[in-house]
């Protein structure tokens, strides 16, 4: 084989590798959200002998920082395009680009807190068909009128029930496996107290956390209505805020430019989570959730945190979804008045079981998405269960919230 033509000894197999007749999982990520999702499934083959997984990188427009992400896990990458002419076992994918050409069975995975965008293209719709999320969309889970995945996986047992109206083809091979921020948040609501001492809290002092999704109606999207009040409303002695802003509107503008545009934050010790950054940990020592229709302020009401909402569309956001369900329960922050005011009367004024309905609509196998998933990844695999169950780390204990806010003289500390 000439230089020309050498492949990675994970795509060429035979005598380059080590250990050898392993069932071969291909995982494809196409964007840094896809990959935090899918990190939940792959995790579990990890240290399995009988596995080997190989990664590749599939093309998305939103596809800048996967390679990057992955690195920092000690992942390597093979190329999509050698990937599509290598025949695997089996496949795991967030996302729909390009699967259809894998020579292989495919697990389709859910991302997110339930299914909250409809798909805003349109372009291939049937007329009269309803204009469904990603995940419960024929566009998405059909190919030239096959149901490609092998089993897709879903949180609830609503999503089925779904399904069955907006793409009943796809039924046979739905499966409902819950949620894994949903068990994780759940199962790290009593460690609070060591994520807030690890961020550097002090006593007394309460941690506002900002939640966007990407798109021109998310809170990042009109952060020059709200970037005014959490710059001068709120009193830094009392008060400390972090900013977490979806990965894919730091891999559609670039980071330069996101941490241009919030260049008001330097020296106001208002911290940016990075986009591959852990944020269950920061929901949990949350006091305060600004949240708008994306996932992690439907996951905020998993904790005690008291929620706020900022005016968010009603287009953009699934009648049945968990979004749904907050925005019409949570309060909405208002630009004519002050922050702080807003803030202490949403907490006063919060009610027991306020947001249950929105957190039971999130998973409805809450503590089993680990067990359940992988059930469902080695019968597709024709293995036997390891007999013992799913490891599954806890949320890592976060940074202080200094490394990431934005200094004098620098774009954006750590």
């Amino acid at each position: 084989m000439s230089l020309a033509t050498t492949r990675p000894a994970l795509i060429e197999q035979g005598h380059w590798l080590t250990v050898r007749d392993c069932k071969r999982v291909l995982v494809v990520v196409h964007t840094v959200t896809f990959a935090q999702r899918l990190r939940e499934v792959f995790g579990l083959l990890a240290d399995d002998l009988r596995i080997q997984v190989v990664f590749t990188a599939a093309p998305h427009a939103f596809g800048t920082g996967v390679t990057q992400y992955l690195r920092e896990l000690g992942i390597t990458t093979v190329p999509w395009a050698q990937a599509l002419r290598t025949e695997f076992d089996l496949a795991l994918a967030a996302g729909s680009r390009g699967v259809h050409e894998l020579r292989c069975p495919l697990v389709r995975v859910s991302h997110g807190a339930g299914h909250i965008k409809p798909l805003t293209d349109t372009t291939a719709r049937v007329p009269g068909e309803p204009r469904a999320p990603g995940m419960l969309s024929p566009a998405h889970l059909l190919h030239e009128g096959r149901v490609v995945p092998a089993a897709i996986v879903y949180a609830h047992d609503r999503d089925l029930a779904e399904l069955a109206r907006t793409c009943p083809e796809a039924l046979p091979a739905a499966q409902v496996v819950g949620d894994p921020c949903v068990d994780r948040i759940t199962a790290a609501l009593p460690r609070r107290a060591d994520y807030r001492r690890a961020l550097g809290l002090t006593e007394g002092q309460r941690l506002v956390v900002v939640t966007s999704t990407w798109g021109p109606t998310s809170t990042f999207g009109r952060l020059d209505a709200l970037l005014p009040q959490l710059l001068g409303q709120l009193p830094g002695d009392r008060y400390r805020i972090a900013l977490s802003v979806h990965p894919n509107v730091f891999a559609g503008h670039g980071p330069w430019q996101v941490y241009g545009w919030l260049a008001g934050c330097r020296g106001r010790g208002i911290a940016i989570v990075p986009p591959a950054a852990d944020w269950q940990s920061l929901l949990v020592a949350a006091d305060v959730i600004i949240g708008d229709h994306g996932s992690l302020a439907a996951y905020g009401t998993l904790t005690g945190a008291t929620m706020l909402l900022t005016a968010g569309p009603r287009r953009e956001v699934s009648a049945y979804s968990p979004a749904a369900l907050l925005a019409a329960a949570a309060p909405v922050v208002s630009p004519l008045h002050p922050l702080a005011e807003q803030l202490e009367y949403a907490t006063r004024t919060r009610r027991p079981g306020q947001y249950d309905q929105v957190a039971a609509a999130l998973s409805s196998a809450p503590g089993e998405f680990h067990g359940r998933m992988r059930t469902v990844v080695y019968r597709l695999l024709g293995l036997g269960e390891p007999a013992r169950p799913p490891a599954v780390s806890p949320l890592p204990t976060p940074p202080p919230l200094r490394r990431w806010e934005m200094t004098e003289g620098e774009g954006a500390a750590g």
